[in-house]
């Protein structure tokens, strides 16, 4: 199973493909199908190799939309 760790809004949050996050704080405006990047990646999984961040993962980011508000 494929995974990845982020940091946004002070807290850590577990996500995958396809996975609906609700996360409580994040700076700026946004709205429903809005498109996001989190570059504060700490963990990324493949299923075979998983590469820890000291503190984050250089060059991994995590692509999102927003769901709703």
């Amino acid at each position: 199973m494929e995974f990845a760790v982020i940091q946004t809004g002070g807290k850590q949050y577990k996500v995958s493909t396809g996975d609906v996050v609700t996360i409580e704080k994040m700076k700026g405006e946004y709205k429903k199908g809005d498109k996001v990047s989190f570059d504060k990646v700490l963990l990324v999984d493949d299923g075979t190799k998983a590469s820890i961040g000291s503190p984050y993962v250089t060059g991994a980011a995590v692509a999102a939309e927003i769901a709703d508000i």
